[in-house]
């Protein structure tokens, strides 16, 4: 029962929270059963964001080697900075030394 009521909470409050509150809004037919949930400009939002988060992830996976320097891994160089190393830049766990 907790799920329900946090999901459709959550899709009330995405709903209110993607247009600007004006009276006309209020004064507006319900939308029909066979409108898109999302509209273009949503989608546009969410395609945007994907393709920023993806070309961001892909400059820290193959740019990312060549910024980080030799000093700063030196001096942290546990097991989570070797995992995370090797999760983020894909540099395989080198060792200490």
């Amino acid at each position: 029962m907790l799920w329900i009521n946090l999901i459709m909470d959550t899709l009330a409050s995405l709903a209110l929270a993607t247009e600007q509150p004006t009276e006309e809004l209020l004064e507006r037919e319900p939308y029909g059963r066979d409108q898109p949930l999302l509209s273009r400009m949503m989608w546009r939002n969410v395609l945007g964001h994907s393709a920023y988060q993806l070309i961001v992830t892909l400059f820290i996976l193959f740019a990312g080697k060549s910024r980080a320097t030799r000093d700063t891994r030196a001096r942290h160089d546990g097991p989570y900075a070797r995992a995370c190393r090797e999760l983020i830049i894909g540099e395989g766990a080198r060792p200490n030394g």
